[in-house]
């Protein structure tokens, strides 16, 4: 697969922000991208009305939560049939434009999922909050003892290729959607990598999630459960095979 000829879409979730879109959508590298699409997950703005004026398709998933609006990304895309789909947040906390660190690794090296390491690259000061950095460096430890993989963060900029994707059979609707990816992609022998991204902070104040204590909280707890959650499940079905 040339860079050159890879079909690649893009899928930004975006709930109220009408205010980072235009920045984000002038930063990607259009002439590597075939399609964008935001994902308006139930907005009070005008952000639907803000990334169709720059040319991005639009979805409208009223269904509060970050799994849902990538879910209805997947759910559009299976009509389109992409080589490649990026993921990135629509707060202007990525660097869009360097989307083709992502891509070159399947590209011209055969991995399946490249995740954007913001550990790895540079984070702007206050753009990666302590609570964020701590449940990361939980996460990635607990993955690394109970699946053998180390990554270094959970890090929402990533590349996957489509069928590798569709194989996947996500479901998470919330805050375990990154975390889901990153194990079943273990489970299934995808070839995984990490490339440093930057990172700063959002435009347009302090993060929906990590940015408020209940949002810390309800992020922490899904995570950490569907850490868990898919550990536990082959031990359970084992068991049930074996009739204990």
């Amino acid at each position: 697969m040339c860079a050159t000829r890879a079909r690649i879409a893009v899928v930004i979730p975006a709930l109220n922000e009408e205010a980072a879109l235009p920045h984000v959508l002038r930063a990607l590298p259009t002439h590597l991208v075939e399609e964008v699409i935001v994902v308006d997950n139930g907005s009070s703005d005008h952000t639907a009305e803000t990334a169709r004026a720059a040319g991005a398709t639009v979805l409208r998933e009223p269904r509060r939560g970050y799994g849902w609006a990538c879910l209805a990304g997947i759910t559009y895309l299976k009509t389109k049939s992409p080589d490649i789909v990026v993921f990135l947040d629509g707060d202007g906390s990525d660097y869009p434009q360097e989307l083709p660190l992502l891509i070159r690794p399947i590209v011209e090296e055969g991995y399946d999922l490249v995740i954007g390491s913001r550990t790895k690259g540079h984070a702007a000061d206050g753009a990666l909050l302590p609570q964020a950095r701590f449940g990361n460096a939980v996460a990635t430890f607990l993955i690394r003892a109970l699946y053998g993989f180390s990554y270094s963060d959970l890090g929402p900029f990533r590349a996957i290729r489509f069928p590798s994707l569709l194989c996947l059979g996500m479901t998470d609707r919330t805050y375990g959607w990154t975390v889901e990816m990153q194990i079943k992609a273990i489970q299934q022998g995808l070839r995984i990598t990490e490339v440093p991204v930057r990172y700063r902070r959002r435009i347009g104040g302090t993060s929906k999630v990590t940015g408020t204590v209940r949002g810390t909280l309800g992020a922490g707890y899904k995570i950490l459960w569907t850490v868990l959650r898919y550990a536990v499940r082959p031990l359970w079905a084992r068991r049930q095979s074996n009739g204990t």
